[in-house]
């Protein structure tokens, strides 16, 4: 991207800013690299403080209805504490480490409609200023591949995926929003469910995996919705039949439809508990450290360095074709209305925050 100058404060005649990522797609739990490239500007500033923010458009269900916004999501230190002379050209290397949770971007190369992005925050003077935006492709984990690999084999296809701002009961949830794949239901299956919600909640050691089945009424019953969850591990990976493996979780959430919402273990809407569904308004609970800051909530309270972390963009619709969910499945998907650049799926925030500093 272009270098962006930081006004505010400072002037047309401030420093300016360019991130550049390693080129790619990265992993979740893996490492984010790449260079913030600076240059001085007509004076000489002190940076006292390089911010890399990772930044997500996210849904939330309210009242009044759904609402779209941004949500910081981690927070980094990757330099600062110098002085930039007029004029001067310095890079600035980072490897930063993605939380396990961060959404998959793309399946394949193809883009799922989610959209991340990395957000450059410099101090300087005193004046804090966002001034560069650049995407963030994801690709998933092994795990998950062999996951939706597995449901575009057994005749599931691909609908949309979004992130939807709240928890999920019950998991080790660490992020203050879950992606959610919505694939449309095989022959076999058509007849009980009319979606599945697949969501991979990824730790260092596996990762959780939660089905939610929005399911057919009968002819004297409501449709309600049914949530199984499962684990697996990294290592599983190519020692599991995981064609038979999502079968028999197939089989299970729809065996399981009349009981299921007995289970107190879980909120409102199957498995999630929604955006304001616990305590006051703005709040992750102990998820003080997340930002959803068009969402109104307040700045993250991460230390230097990485910080601690305490806790699926757009919700864009990916075409797909009927008998595959992955690129290499029969079908394959074609991608419909993705959003090519993150500067225009963000503009209108970044214009409110301009506004809002003037």
């Amino acid at each position: 991207m272009v270098f962006k100058r930081l006004l505010g404060s400072l002037g047309v005649g401030g420093p300016t800013v360019d991130t550049v990522l390693d080129a790619g797609a990265f992993a979740p739990g893996g490492s984010l690299d790449g260079q913030v490239h600076l240059q001085g500007g007509d004076a000489d500033f002190t940076i006292e403080q390089i911010t890399l923010e990772l930044v997500a458009r996210v849904e939330a269900e309210r009242e009044d209805g759904e609402h779209e916004g941004t949500v910081v999501f981690d927070r980094f230190a990757v330099g600062g504490n110098f002085r930039l002379a007029a004029g001067e050209r310095r890079s600035i290397p980072f490897g930063v480490t993605l939380p396990w949770e961060t959404p998959v971007t793309e399946l394949h190369g193809q883009s799922l409609g989610v959209v991340l992005g990395v957000r450059t925050e410099l101090s300087v003077a005193g004046a804090k200023d966002k001034g560069d935006l650049d995407p963030l492709a994801v690709r998933p984990l092994p795990a998950q591949e062999a996951i939706l690999e597995a449901f575009g084999q057994s005749g599931f296809g691909f609908r949309s995926a979004d992130l939807e701002l709240g928890r999920i009961s019950g998991t080790g949830q660490q992020l203050p929003f879950y992606q959610e794949v919505e694939l449309t239901p095989s022959a076999r299956y058509a007849h009980a469910v009319n979606e599945i919600e697949v969501t991979f909640l990824a730790h260092p050691g596996g990762m959780e995996v939660v089905l939610e089945a929005d399911k057919r009424g009968g002819l004297f019953a409501e449709g309600h919705d049914t949530v199984t969850r499962f684990t697996v591990s990294h290592h599983d990976v190519g020692r599991r039949d995981w064609n038979a493996e999502v079968d028999a979780w197939m089989a299970q959430l729809v065996e399981h439809r009349a009981s299921y919402g007995t289970h107190a273990s879980y909120g409102t809407h199957g498995a999630h508990d929604a955006y304001g569904s616990h305590g006051t308004h703005g709040s992750y609970g102990h998820q003080d450290p997340y930002q959803a800051d068009r969402f109104g909530h307040g700045e993250p309270h991460h230390g230097e360095g990485h910080g601690h972390r305490s806790g699926p963009g757009m919700g864009t619709v990916v075409a797909a074709g009927a008998a595959g969910l992955a690129v290499g499945v029969v079908g394959g998907i074609v991608a419909a209305e993705v959003v090519d650049e993150i500067g225009d799926a963000f503009e209108g925030e970044d214009e409110e925050e301009e506004g809002e500093e003037g």
